[in-house]
């Protein structure tokens, strides 16, 4: 099973953070995994946006262009990426952010109020990991389990603090 994800959205959002806890999460459980980030020169609020593939074969070639998972962050990346889904894949969508529905009907499409209920959480800029917890419930790519071990590689030592509240966005996500 391969699953090619496009996590997109605004520089600050967490993009690249969330792809490379997917890649790291995958790696633990023994799979092959590919982690691509793109980002525009602009430190915070330009485009940003990363392809992670997680597969039980070999990963040929790194590059998502028509992902079977998007992880929509913000508007312009829907707009930009909707129509590039495969058909019967997924789209998660931001929607405290992203008020217009998504205009094909041959995908799978989640709505979860990312921003809203990282403000609820006490984690406002936790937005990217509640969209991961539902693409962890959604989607068979990764498991649910031993979701601290893939935390543990993406959490710096530095920001230990923010360890907790992570896995409390994650858990949100995925109950949501």
């Amino acid at each position: 099973m391969t699953t090619n994800t496009l996590i997109a959205g605004f520089g600050g959002q967490g993009v690249l953070f969330a792809g490379k806890f997917l890649a790291y999460k995958g790696m633990l459980e023994g799979k092959q995994i590919s982690w691509l980030p793109s980002y525009g020169p602009e430190m915070r609020g330009g485009t940003a946006n990363c392809s992670v593939i997680i597969s039980d074969a070999s990963i040929g070639s790194p590059i998502v262009s028509n992902p079977d998972v998007l992880i929509a962050m913000n508007l312009p990346s829907l707009d930009k990426y909707e129509n590039e889904v495969v058909s019967g894949g997924t789209i998660i969508v931001d929607s405290t952010l992203i008020t217009r529905k998504v205009e094909r009907e041959d995908v799978n499409v989640f709505y979860i109020p990312a921003n809203k209920l990282a403000q609820e959480i006490g984690a406002p800029t936790l937005a990217n990991m509640i969209m991961i917890g539902k693409f962890i419930k959604e989607t068979n790519a990764v498991s649910y389990e031993a979701v601290e071990e893939g935390l543990k590689k993406v959490v710096s030592a530095k920001r230990a603090d923010m360890f907790d509240i992570n896995l409390k966005a994650i858990e949100t996500g995925y109950n949501f």
